[in-house]
């Protein structure tokens, strides 16, 4: 159905890398809630772009967690594998723009780039790319392409930048409007040869394709948020409303995560524990009102 001013669509988007733990669900039951209580709509979308990490069992095993735990969505399931081509697209516009150039640079490379300059600025997602390849002349470029030479894409912040509306800003539900700053990414990149699109482009992408209104995810994101206004301007993607919610962490004060092997939803299952016991386990915040994100109007952003 059309999305009205008012209607909110939300998403739960993992990850097939392992099972979904009370982490997982805890941020599903915040969207469901919110599309539920809004009588908006809670869609499911499985972020499988990684070839390597991903796995298919995996998948299976979120679908039947969330059936199992009594969350539904509404309309088909949407698996990024299935669409390259639309990354592919959003990723020749960007080109067309004058706004992505080809990086030879390995980790290596760019660690000695590092060194060679005296320091290491950081970003969100770790070092920031001093700038190498940018620096290539498109003679260069053509011929390390023609002799074979692997290459990742990367956004030129600083052009992008010049074509993007400023200030940017998106609204953060309970909040308001929030600066964006993407500048610290540095050049992004935002596809790589294994990876055919980068999370921050696949997700933007998908949420616009979704015509989600309203992002609910972990408080770790929200400084993608900032690279994800930008990618949302240079492409004319609408900009959702965001809710970045806090972590629930362990009981060593830690977040729960796969990488530190947090019980999974399964193994909570196969101990006997019962769905509306596990959804208490995971409410926490998750019991928040719709309604506060309904009030007032939805302001235009920059």
């Amino acid at each position: 159905m059309p999305a009205t001013p008012r209607t909110i669509v939300t998403r739960f988007a993992p990850s097939p890398t392992g099972g979904l733990h009370l982490g997982h669900a805890h941020s599903a039951l915040i969207g469901w809630r919110a599309a539920r209580e809004s009588g908006g709509r809670f869609l499911l979308r499985i972020e499988d772009i990684d070839p390597v990490r991903c796995r298919e069992e995996f998948t299976d095993g979120i679908l039947n967690d969330l059936r199992w735990l009594g969350l539904d969505w509404d309309g088909p399931v949407r698996v990024q594998s299935r669409h390259l081509p639309g990354y592919r697209a959003a990723l020749d516009r960007l080109t067309g723009m004058g706004l992505l150039y080809p990086c030879f640079c390995t980790r290596a490379d760019i660690l000695r780039e590092v060194v060679a300059i005296g320091h290491a600025p950081h970003g969100p997602d770790g070092v920031l790319y001093p700038g190498t390849c940018r620096r290539l002349s498109p003679a260069e470029r053509s011929d390390r392409i023609m002799a074979g030479a692997p290459y990742a894409l990367r956004l030129d912040m600083a052009a992008a930048l010049r074509h993007a509306p400023a200030p940017l800003g998106f609204l953060e539900m309970g909040e308001g409007r929030i600066r964006c700053h993407p500048s610290r990414f540095g050049d992004v990149v935002l596809a790589r040869k294994d990876i055919p699109a980068s999370y921050h482009l696949c997700v933007t992408h998908d949420d616009a394709a979704q015509g989600v209104t309203l992002v609910t995810r972990a408080l770790d994101l929200r400084p993608a948020t900032d690279l994800h206004r930008l990618l949302q301007a240079l492409l004319g993607w609408p900009a959702p409303r965001y809710r970045h919610h806090g972590l629930l962490l362990g009981a060593d004060g830690k977040r729960l995560s796969k990488r530190d092997k947090a019980p999974t939803l399964a193994a909570l299952r196969r101990e006997g524990h019962e769905p509306a016991a596990v959804r208490a386990m995971a409410a926490g915040a998750a019991t928040s009102s719709a309604a506060i994100w309904l009030a007032g109007p939805v302001a235009p952003l920059g």
